[in-house]
């Protein structure tokens, strides 16, 4: 009996080390992205990386589904607003690190440490060269004056990025006044909004729009893959920002090891992958953005506190449709 016991303890023991060795993140971000990320950490800690990529929201109703029984130890996704949801459904487990709050500034993570920004992305203004002189430029409030009538480029209000901005405009302006920006945006748009925001930039660049707003990051990927566009970037003042971000779940059997892989992507190297593959900004100082991005110059970023963009989005959602912004 005694070695029936003691075989049954190694097996457990076995299975805790293993444990130890491997992680399983859930992942919002597009696998071509993060997974040279997770291969250079597991080449550097020995730790395996397992992980499942898909949208937010289907992957938040698995966590809640697997409940105690899910494998996944880490959450990551691309918008503060998605982050602060799985923060509402109790699915995070709260992380006192020193490393986390030393190297993220206190307006991009959660004030009690459910989930921190990971690399930020910049949703800026840009317009064509040609049909639209720098000093018309103001900021997103300025794109509701009339006279961008018929010459305005809206992506769709469905996507969680401008969800998150016009959540941020209602924090900043107050409800009244973002709703009559946001009305403005509808009056002023010269065709039917856009799926994503590579579509909207080559609608600008054509000339069947002059203006619009889109995350930098996917100017920088046309403009790596040689695509000639005759737009520019104009960062306003306070110009919105969102992150990709983590947390450690509440149910994973491993919070150490969860830890220490988000701690591990803020350091330089993976802050600097981010920047370089992902055509990001890095959310720690110091890590220099792409060649392509850095020549735009420097966002004069907001410092609104990120986590509400998810107080405010279901605010922001029935704005926008009440103003019918498809």
């Amino acid at each position: 009996m005694k070695m029936i016991l003691s075989l049954t303890l190694l097996v457990m023991l076995s299975a805790h080390a293993a444990s130890d060795n491997k992680i399983t993140v859930y992942t919002h971000r597009n696998e071509q992205l993060i997974k040279p990320l997770f291969e250079a950490y597991q080449k550097e800690s020995g730790v395996e990386v397992e992980f499942l990529t898909g949208d937010a929201g289907a992957l938040l109703q698995r966590v809640k589904a697997e409940g105690a029984g899910t494998k996944a130890d880490l959450f990551i996704s691309v918008d503060a607003g998605s982050l602060w949801l799985a923060q509402q459904d109790n699915l995070f487990e709260p992380v006192k690190s020193e490393i986390l709050n030393k190297n993220i500034p206190e307006f991009l993570r959660d004030p009690k440490g459910n989930w921190f920004g990971l690399s930020l992305r910049a949703r800026t203004i840009f317009y064509n060269k040609d049909k639209v002189k720098k000093d018309e430029l103001t900021d997103y409030a300025g794109l509701a004056d009339p006279k961008w009538k018929g010459r305005l480029c809206l992506r769709t209000s469905k996507k969680v990025y401008n969800q998150s901005l016009v959540a941020m405009l209602i924090d900043q302006y107050g409800e009244k006044k973002a709703e009559s920006i946001v009305k403005g945006w509808v009056s002023n748009l010269a065709t039917e909004v856009f799926s994503n925001d590579t579509k909207l930039l080559e609608a600008i660049s054509s000339g069947e729009c002059h203006i619009g707003f889109a995350n930098t990051y996917y100017m920088a990927r046309l403009q790596q893959d040689k695509k000639a566009l005759n737009v520019k970037a104009h960062f306003p003042k306070n110009t919105h920002i969102n992150i990709s971000g983590g947390g450690v779940l509440k149910h994973s059997d491993n919070k150490k090891a969860a830890q220490a892989l988000l701690e591990w992507l803020t350091t330089p190297k993976a802050q600097k992958m981010f920047a370089d593959s992902n055509m990001e900004y890095a959310v720690v100082e110091g890590i220099e953005p792409a060649p392509i991005v850095k020549a735009w110059g420097e966002p004069k970023a907001s410092t609104q506190p990120l986590y509400r963009a998810g107080e405010l989005q279901r605010k922001a959602i029935m704005l926008m449709d009440r103003q019918n912004y498809k």
